[in-house]
């Protein structure tokens, strides 16, 4: 059922309303359920795999791009140690960490979005689901991962950095390692959180900046997710 585009001026009670906003109001409900559907269907892919690890970035990196090639790397290294690589399934550095595991052999998931402009499924994805809508989809990407890895994105890729941090920080999730990789994108927004947002402001408390670890290394990225063994053994 669409939302109707017909509406009275007043609510039972005799209320007025604004009539374009409540279209709108509407068209959110209406939305609710399908994102509950794509919930679902996330949840089902996700069930499969019982070692996983979700990397974020940009889908702007370019293949001849230094974090193209690490995030390649990683993604190798961690599937050969059995582990699933989850990303958003498009470009860029999504593209590059299901390629390595696709390379390696590993399970390789891609949770696309579908937008006007961007972005299409890649090529190296073993398993995947399309959403219509962000919030679905970065609720199953962030959903009980070993570990998550960021690499330099963009808006969305400090979107879901910030929701991971503060289900991390409020206690709202399993507590995973935060790896964001590549200390010259990644150390001015270490020194934001540690300059203004702790010791300025006081607007965290000391020791929430270690919720995450900056690396420009390889094997430390892949240490800090062997160590955190929160999966079953089969």
């Amino acid at each position: 059922m669409k939302p109707s585009t017909n509406l009275p001026n007043t609510t039972d009670d005799g209320q007025r309303f604004c009539a374009p906003r409540e279209i709108l109001l509407q068209s959110a409900m209406f939305r609710l359920g399908e994102v509950e559907n794509e919930i679902r269907s996330g949840y089902e892919v996700l069930r499969k795999y019982h070692k996983t690890v979700t990397i974020f970035g940009s889908a702007r990196i370019k293949e001849t791009n230094k974090y193209y090639k690490l995030a390649m790397a990683i993604a190798k290294k961690l599937s050969n140690q059995g582990y699933t690589i989850i990303t958003g399934g498009g470009g860029g550095i999504m593209e590059a960490s299901n390629r390595g595991a696709f390379e390696a052999n590993g399970n390789s998931v891609g949770f696309n979005i579908k937008l006007p402009h961007e972005q299409s499924l890649n090529s190296h994805t073993t398993d995947s689901f399309s959403f219509q809508h962000f919030a679905p989809r970065k609720i199953v990407m962030t959903l009980y991962a070993d570990a998550y890895i960021f690499f330099p994105g963009g808006f969305g890729t400090l979107d879901e950095l910030g929701e991971i941090l503060t289900l991390v920080q409020t206690g709202k999730t399993t507590k995973a390692p935060i790896v964001l990789f590549g200390s010259e994108f990644w150390h001015l927004f270490n020194e934001f959180i540690c300059t203004e947002m702790r010791d300025k402001e006081q607007l965290i408390t000391p020791g929430d900046e270690s919720i995450y670890t900056i690396t420009d290394d390889i094997d430390e990225a892949v240490d800090l997710v062997l160590k955190n063994k929160t999966y079953c053994e089969h």
